[in-house]
């Protein structure tokens, strides 16, 4: 049944029917329930997680598997979405990220609401939820390979800090 869904659904987003979804095709087939574009940073950024030949589009197995990336991410949002708006709040964003074992400021949260809010609502709709917590584990699997402590403290070059700032998938 699975595979069945997701053969429809690779389908129907295929608009030129050339075996292969674009970017453009992704983008046109996603809703992020606000009813604009979905963002296409964040189209580009899971593209390049699930483009496993390097094409620059994505093909039928790897579509099955963003798909279901896309679903997981769907039901992750709606639980942390309490009020039901369709968006996450910083008090909603700190208990997700908390709840995936990210202990930050407020200061912080308020920093990020303000970076991936498109809207100027002060909340975050759901492809910028999942750009938000893909960059932010990014970043840190990069920290990570500098603290070798453990400890939650690097020290590293201005060369090597924008290094590990350029080198991210996401």
């Amino acid at each position: 049944y699975q595979v069945c869904v997701s053969l429809l659904n690779y389908f129907r987003v295929d608009k030129d029917k050339s075996g292969a979804i674009s970017s453009d095709e992704l983008q046109s087939a996603l809703s992020n329930g606000t009813w604009t574009p979905f963002n296409p940073e964040t189209v580009r950024l899971m593209i390049g997680m699930f483009d496993k030949d390097q094409s620059g589009t994505i093909n039928f197995q790897e579509f099955g598997a963003l798909w279901k990336y896309i679903q997981d991410w769907q039901t992750t949002f709606r639980s942390y979405d309490r009020d039901n708006s369709g968006s996450i709040d910083q008090q909603e964003l700190k208990t997700a990220l908390t709840s995936f074992g990210y202990r930050l400021s407020d200061r912080f949260y308020s920093l990020l609401v303000r970076k991936f809010d498109r809207t100027g609502s002060a909340t975050i709709a759901f492809d910028d939820f999942i750009q938000c917590c893909v960059v932010i584990q990014s970043l840190t699997n990069s920290f990570k390979a500098y603290d070798t402590n453990r400890n939650g403290w690097i020290r590293i070059s201005y060369e090597q800090f924008l290094a590990l700032v350029f080198s991210l998938k996401a």
